[in-house]
């Protein structure tokens, strides 16, 4: 009875909204552009976790980074107060390697972006990567040609690199590097590996547009204490330890270093990637708060559009609620058959918008190298919030035509 009753209301919402297309249309098209509001900056934000997920992986969860500025950033910033801090050195990366009883490896980072060339091929704004030898502890990276750096170049500060893949492509084009020299500031930089394709990534730190050399090369060109060198020494954590305890001993390690006083501030900072996350999380939050503003407004109208038509609707069939009524059918089958309409109406909508969704999610990753995704948990958002729209804008509707007296129904002008 029930299922009966259900397939014959579905007919009936069918065959009426077939036969009022335009009206149909105009009320399908709010509930589009709020599914489509709402959904696209869930699917967007998710996305965009995704990729910051995996760009703060690539950062390490389990490494402590000792710099002069810290990656905490808020309204009040008071930069001025980090001005005068000293760069981390190479004599404090020796310290903190005999003093260091939590960390398992430790490395010296220094960066910068200059010009390099091969013969006439050049590639401006490359980003040079000094590091000592731990540097494979802490980093994964694989290698696609030739091979890394030994620990003879390194202790010898030997003119090697390791090159990215789009590097690799600028400057020797289809050739094989292994074994040609890059000029770097008119250095002579040998070319003894070149890493596997990475991608790009949220922070820019992919490996495909880097040139990695030994820092005992690189001191000898560059100032490390100069703040455009971006001096770091990154601290690997013990699999046994916690990372806040690692913290508390690096900082000890670091006021022993600097020789400050119990009172005194310290002159340094300690960097995890925590710290962008959260950061990032705090934006998502109110990202997802103005989305949800959006979505929600366009949401209201389409709900009023549909509740209007189904008014009209249920002036339209006034006689026909009168007959069905006079023929024994119940207040409950009235109403569930309008709001079977209302519901089918709104769910039309709300596919649409999921439609678009997926096809800008198909248009986005064509244009750009980030990886976007209608996943099932918004697909099933959508859906939902399309249903509970279309009994909310039906209820009254369908309330009011199941409470119809069948003769005066039947006796109407409509």
């Amino acid at each position: 009875m029930i299922l009966r009753l259900l397939k014959e209301s579905i007919i009936l919402s069918i065959e009426s909204l077939i036969s009022n297309k335009l009206r149909t249309l105009l009320s399908l098209l709010g509930i589009t552009i709020g599914i489509f509001a709402i959904i696209s900056v869930f699917t967007v934000i998710d996305s965009l976790r995704s990729s910051i997920e995996d760009s703060v992986q690539s950062l390490g969860n389990d490494i402590v980074y000792v710099q002069k500025w810290p990656w905490e950033f808020g309204p009040e910033y008071p930069w001025w107060k980090y001005m005068s801090r000293p760069q981390p050195s190479l004599n404090e990366l020796d310290y903190i390697k005999k003093r260091s009883s939590r960390a398992s490896s430790v490395c010296y980072m220094a960066s910068n972006s200059k010009t390099v060339s091969y013969e006439s091929n050049v590639a401006e704004s490359t980003t040079i990567i000094a590091v000592s030898e731990d540097y494979p502890n802490l980093r994964n990276f694989e290698i696609d040609k030739g091979r890394f750096i030994s620990p003879f170049e390194f202790e010898g500060g030997q003119p090697v690199s390791v090159i990215g893949t789009e590097i690799s492509r600028l400057l020797f084009g289809k050739l094989n590097p292994i074994g040609k020299e890059l000029k770097l500031d008119g250095r002579k930089v040998k070319v003894i590996g070149v890493f596997k394709k990475e991608g790009e990534n949220i922070f820019n730190n992919s490996s495909d547009y880097q040139v990695l050399t030994p820092i005992g090369f690189f001191k000898k060109l560059y100032d490390l204490r100069n703040d455009e060198m971006n001096p770091s020494i990154m601290v690997k954590v013990n699999e046994d330890t916690d990372v806040d305890e690692m913290l508390a001993e690096l900082n000890q390690i670091m006021r022993t270093i600097r020789r400050l006083r119990p009172l005194e501030e310290e002159n340094f900072a300690l960097n995890r990637s925590s710290m962008i996350s959260q950061g990032f999380e705090q934006l998502f939050v109110v990202i997802d708060i103005a989305g949800m503003i959006i979505g929600g407004f366009s949401i209201l109208v389409g709900g009023f559009g549909i509740a209007n038509i189904m008014f009209v609707s249920v002036k339209e069939r006034t006689k026909l609620i009168g007959i069905q009524k006079s023929l024994g059918a119940k207040n409950y089958m009235i109403m569930t058959q309008f709001l079977t309409e209302s519901v089918s109406l709104s769910l039309m909508g709300g596919l649409a918008g999921l439609i678009l969704i997926f096809i800008g999610t198909l248009f986005a990753n064509y244009v750009t190298e980030m990886n976007f995704a209608l996943s099932m948990g918004n697909i099933i958002s959508g859906i939902t919030i399309s249903v509970v729209i279309g009994i909310v804008s039906g209820f009254a509707p369908a309330l009011s035509a199941s409470r119809l007296n069948p003769v005066v129904a039947i006796n109407s002008n409509f």
